[in-house]
């Protein structure tokens, strides 16, 4: 069994084996039971499509499987709809029409006449044979009933209205009006749908044109109602325009509105009480006019205040007052250390100007802590922080005195808290303190915080040796002990301490290297070995074994030691992490171990470090040591760098340029020798070489010439060579080497370039100009170049040809050259339009040409 999908979301079954079925009988069940032609169908099983080359394959082999649901789709073929078979026309259409016909007479339509027409549009109706009625019959029984209807008439009407469709008695509609008769008994068909719509078209466009004329017509109705009823504004606006005739004096006379709201009109409830008699005294006291004098002010002679005047004060409470300020103040002046006053017998009062008065804030804030760490050390007495923040807050509040009492009930407390007896002796005067770390220590016997304390209350190192040493002797593994009285002791006195520390303390390997630093070289060696076989993973041991050979002039030892260190400390598991080995390697070239800085960055520099990414991860190690200062650990990066590397020319560059800055001239040619021995074709290095020789390189013109030569035979068609070469020469010799150079690259812009100083040398001016204009036109990318041709106008052009070149060069926007690049990459002007770099550049060609002319001279 097979199931369908159609492409209406329908499912269909088809009772098939996959197994027996092939997909031409699959096509032709489906078109049996959907309809859908065979030719039509495409079927997809998930979304990949069937197909059959022969139609036999069956379809189990194309993946349909038992129950599995295939998707019917079919093809839309051409761009046009299906065609609609047209409609059966009427055949009434066709026959002629019956006699006294009139379209639309059914729907109530009435007949007219057109000039077209003949006669009239409806048939006159058949009148009745009134022979028989004048004869006799109906007609005459009915004789004799005035203007009434006979007994026949009736159902005439009746007869009539049923062939007219309505009844002309029926009751009036107000929406429809008469028309309800005509219309009742027709049905509302599509010819009166669309009858309908085109009269509602015509209306709408009917309306549109009468739209501006509506418009314009209700626009005169609102302006006419407006001018009848105006607004208030528009009332006084001719009045509003005229105020700014009126004068300053007019605004100012204007009266205020006033507020006559009836909100503000209601009274409010006023209460009065009675004036106290004081602010009575006081008003009369102030008003009163005393024209006599006090007896007790007339035998003074009138010097004294009539007592009467002055207010009565209670003098016995100011003075009080007062002593209890000034006592508080004095006690806050009191030194928290030795109770001892600090108070200046002359200046005292300035200090006490000086001094913060505590607000009622804070005291409220100091009575509510005081309260709560009351309840805390009531509550939990064994808590040591509740004695220590307790005795703080006493301390803050200027009660030194409580807060040695409640510390020192916090250590009878706490007894084996460390950290109360410190705060102890923190608040103890310096005689007491020496008594309270006593009894700390003695309760506390193993405690290095307070062995510590004791040792900085002595003031001489042998009393400082004297406490550490009794603390050793109770925690004779404390390393912090050991290091403390190390530092205090001599050179001999550390040794024999220090083998004492690392039978105590082996794991510890500071000391270990301490001491193999204060042994001699034998006895180091041993020391060493020793701390090898406790730490065996620590790398700092065999560090120090490759410093110490080095130190002693093994310097062939120091590679080896720390070749076994890695391989050892592999075999024990240590992880080699190169970042902290690089450390270890600057640490040793700032402690001037050059050789075991170069073994560590030997052997380290390339752990963890991809092969592709080996070169750009040790030029960017040795640029990061050589901006850190670290010129030796940035060397051994190049120098290993170069051993797998030997013909890279940058790395060779970069090497060269740290000699050049950091190493000798020897150090410099040697590279540089080595550089050409593996490179070349590199004609920057031949370059590099020949300029160092002739910069010192008066000795060593003769070997300039010697590696020039060997440059040119290398590369024969290095213009930059050859424009050196041309240089190098002497004057007499120039004219002939630019011919050979001319031979061997003519259009090179280097040889041009220097073709052209000669001829600016000669004073040939318009020759110099041509040649400069020429080696810009090949290369306009090098900067050096255009400052050459700018510096050469500068002398011998004029504005106009220097307002050219510099346009020119503006618009070439050059990027390379030795000078150029040197200027443009520096950091003060990374952001330096081109005219300014090309006159920094101009510059310093003039100083290299005065240099090289003070150097021949």
């Amino acid at each position: 069994m097979v199931f369908l999908r159609s492409f209406d979301n329908k499912t269909l079954t088809l009772d098939i084996d996959p197994t027996t079925t092939s997909l031409e009988a699959l096509h032709l069940a489906i078109e049996q039971k959907s309809g859908v032609q065979a030719a039509h169908q495409r079927l997809f099983l998930s979304a990949r499509r069937l197909f059959s080359g022969d139609g036999t394959t069956y379809i189990a082999g194309l993946g349909v499987g038992h129950n599995s649901t295939l998707t019917l789709l079919f093809p839309l073929l051409g761009g046009m709809q299906a065609p609609v078979p047209p409609k059966a026309r009427l055949e009434f259409l066709n026959t002629k029409p019956p006699p006294n016909y009139v379209a639309g007479l059914g729907r109530g339509a009435t007949g007219f006449t057109t000039r077209s027409d003949i006669g009239p549009a409806r048939a006159a109706p058949d009148l009745p044979d009134r022979s028989a009625t004048t004869i006799g019959g109906v007609g005459a029984a009915g004789v004799g009933r005035g203007r009434g209807k006979g007994p026949g008439e009736e159902e005439e009407e009746e007869e009539e209205a049923e062939d007219k469709g309505y009844d002309e008695n029926q009751k009036f509609d107000e929406f429809e009006g008469n028309d309800v008769g005509l219309f009742a008994s027709a049905e509302y068909d599509e010819e009166d749908k669309e009858a309908d719509a085109v009269w509602e078209a015509i209306d709408k466009r009917m309306d549109l044109r009468r739209k501006d004329r509506r418009e314009a017509r209700l626009k005169e109705e609102i302006e006419k109602y407006r001018a009848s009823n105006p607004k208030i504004t528009e009332q006084f606006a001719d009045l509003k325009r005229k105020l700014y005739t009126l004068s300053a004096q007019d605004w100012d006379s204007i009266p205020e509105i006033g507020d006559y709201s009836l909100r503000n009109k209601k009274k409010r409830f006023e209460s009065f009480v009675p004036v106290p008699d004081t602010l009575l005294e006081k008003a009369r006291q102030e008003q009163e006019h005393v024209t006599a004098l006090d007896p007790k002010s007339r035998a003074a002679g009138g010097t004294e205040t009539p007592w009467a005047q002055t207010p009565v004060t209670d003098l016995t409470a100011v003075g009080e007052g007062r002593g209890t300020v000034l006592s508080l103040k004095l006690d806050r002046l009191s030194d928290s250390v030795s109770g001892l006053t600090v108070v200046d017998p002359k200046g005292y009062l300035t200090d006490l100007k000086s001094m913060k008065i505590t607000s009622d804030a804070e005291i409220s804030d100091i009575k509510k802590a005081r309260l709560l760490l009351k309840s805390v050390i009531q509550t939990n007495p064994k808590h040591p922080p509740g004695w220590i923040a307790a005795a703080r807050l006493e301390e803050v509040a200027g009660k030194i005195q409580a807060a040695r009492q409640l510390i020192k009930k916090g250590c009878e407390e706490c007894p084996k808290n460390e950290d109360v007896w410190i705060e102890a002796c923190r608040l103890s005067s310096p005689d007491e303190a020496k008594a309270v770390i006593a009894r700390g220590v003695k309760a506390i016997t193993n405690s290095v915080k307070l062995w510590m304390q004791a040792a900085k209350l002595e003031h001489d190192d042998a009393n400082k040796s004297r406490v550490l040493r009794k603390g050793l002797e109770h925690i004779p593994d404390s390393v912090r002990l050991w290091k403390a009285v190390v530092e205090l002791a001599n050179e001999e006195d550390a040794r024999l301490l220090l083998q004492r520390a690392v039978e105590c303390c082996p794991l510890h390997v500071e000391l270990w290297l301490a001491l193999a630093r204060l042994e001699t070289y034998d006895n180091a060696k041993k020391v060493l070995n020793k701390a090898r076989e406790r730490l065996s993973k620590e790398p700092a041991i065999w560090i120090t074994a490759a410093k110490l050979e080095e130190a002693n002039g093994n310097t062939a030892m120091v590679g080896k030691i720390i070749e076994r260190g890695i391989r050892a400390l592999q075999r024990e598991g240590v992880v080699i992490d190169r970042e902290a080995w690089m450390k270890e390697a600057e640490a040793a070239e700032r402690a001037g171990s050059v050789a075991t800085c170069q073994a560590i960055i030997h052997n380290t520099i390339g752990v963890g470090v991809e092969e592709e990414d080996r070169k750009r991860t040790w030029v960017a190690d040795a640029e990061e040591c050589k901006k850190r200062g670290s010129i030796e650990t940035a060397r051994a990066i190049y120098a290993h760098a170069l051993t797998v590397f030997l013909t890279k020319k940058s790395i060779w560059l970069k090497a060269a340029q740290l000699e050049k800055t950091y190493g000798t001239r020897e150090s410099l040619d040697a590279l540089l020798r080595k550089a050409v021995t593996y490179r070349p074709q590199a004609e920057v290095l031949w370059l590099m070489g020949a300029k160092e020789k002739v910069a010192c390189g008066h000795g060593y013109k003769k070997e300039a010439d010697i590696l020039m030569a060997k440059a040119l035979q290398e590369c024969p068609n290095s213009g930059i060579l050859w424009a050196a070469s041309i240089e190098m020469v002497p004057r007499p010799q120039r004219k002939t080497k630019s011919m050979d150079a001319l031979k061997k690259c003519d259009h090179d812009p280097h040889v041009i370039a220097a073709v052209a100083k000669l001829f600016w040398h000669d004073r040939k001016v318009d020759k110099a100009r041509n040649w400069l204009n020429r080696a810009v036109t090949l290369a306009p990318d090098i900067g050096d170049f255009w400052a050459l041709y700018y510096k050469f106008e500068l002398q011998h052009g004029t504005e106009d040809n220097q307002k050219d070149v510099l346009k020119r060069c503006i618009a070439a926007e050059p990027k390379h050259g030795e000078k150029w690049q040197a200027i443009s990459k520096a950091v003060e002007n990374s952001h330096q339009p081109t005219e300014a770099i090309l006159k920094k550049v101009v510059v310093a060609l003039g100083k290299e040409e005065s240099s090289a002319e003070s150097s021949k001279h």
